[in-house]
């Protein structure tokens, strides 16, 4: 940009005038491009998720929450050193499970503070008035919560792991089962990013994205265990498979139990089958590709 010259006539105290030449000179370092632009938003964005980088009251609860999700890991672990336990108590693909609901808290947590503050203070549409554009911004802020979740779900497992090889129980058994449960998680962990950005991507204000991600969680799980129930008492089993398709949590139980060799946690303790399964597995990742197209449509509506 060529420099713009301006000139101003300030009048000092003692009457005299000066003129100064005030210049405005072009850039000339670096110019980083699209590709910076989004890792520095994804990178932002997962430091946002636990607070990094900004005041206390923003890193208790998600903190308490890493805390919370790795205790019990650890509890089970000093029981089964402390014991020469031949097993440990959970298995990997199960301890997910078992801790849904500190899962369920923390997206309902972080995905509107990921996305309801750029609305509520409409600075999205500054974001896509440089090089980044829709898509860079929802794959940042996509990749920026299911990472944060792997963090959240993968560390209590590596911290079974370990336990469980310095209570020196069998390698390869515990390698694939900490391999299974990897693969376990990383699926829930995209699963329930898209689903709790596309929930808080629909109003501005925190409380409610909070307040909505907890009911399409909670309520969806609580509803297909009924109704799973309801069917195993009135001995309609085949059923039981099919009602799990209605929530994220039973998605993942289904699948993790049809191909990962996990134990399911539907009533009767019978997962679907390998045909099943692979329904499971479509779904899955259509409830994924689906909560990816909707964040696109809602944010290139915003930046206009």
């Amino acid at each position: 940009m060529a420099a713009e010259q301006s000139t101003r006539t300030p009048v000092t105290a003692s009457g005299d005038t000066r003129i100064h030449n005030i210049g405005y000179r072009s850039y000339d370092g670096a110019r980083l491009g699209r590709a910076y632009a989004r890792r520095s938003l994804y990178s932002q964005s997962l430091r946002g998720s636990y607070g990094l980088g900004r005041s206390v009251k923003s890193k208790v609860l998600p903190m308490l929450l890493f805390v919370v999700m790795c205790v019990p890991a650890a509890i089970m672990v000093a029981v089964a050193v402390a014991t020469k336990a031949k097993d440990l108590p959970v298995d990997y693909t199960r301890y997910a499970i078992v801790m849904q609901a500190v899962i369920s808290l923390y997206v309902a947590s972080q995905a509107p503070q990921s996305v309801s503050r750029d609305l509520r203070f409409k600075t999205v549409p500054l974001y896509f008035s440089r090089p980044i554009e829709t898509a860079d911004y929802v794959r940042a802020k996509f990749a920026a919560l299911a990472s944060a979740l792997f963090i959240l779900t993968a560390a209590p497992l590596l911290v079974l792991y370990v336990g469980a090889l310095l209570a020196k129980l069998d390698f390869s058994d515990q390698t694939k089962g900490f391999a299974q449960g990897l693969v376990s998680v990383a699926l829930l962990s995209l699963l329930f990013a898209g689903i709790g950005l596309v929930i808080a991507s629909v109003t501005p204000r925190r409380g409610f994205g909070i307040a909505a991600v907890i009911a399409v969680l909670t309520i969806t799980y609580g509803a297909v265990s009924t109704l799973q129930a309801i069917a195993e008492v009135q001995n309609s089993g085949d059923s039981i498979a099919w009602i799990g398709l209605f929530s994220p949590i039973t998605l993942i139980d289904g699948v993790q139990s049809a191909f990962l060799g996990a134990a399911s946690a539907f009533p009767g303790g019978v997962g679907p089958s390998n045909a099943e399964g692979i329904v499971y597995v479509l779904v899955t990742l259509g409830l994924i590709a689906a909560s990816y197209g909707l964040l696109m449509r809602r944010y290139k509506k915003v930046g206009l």
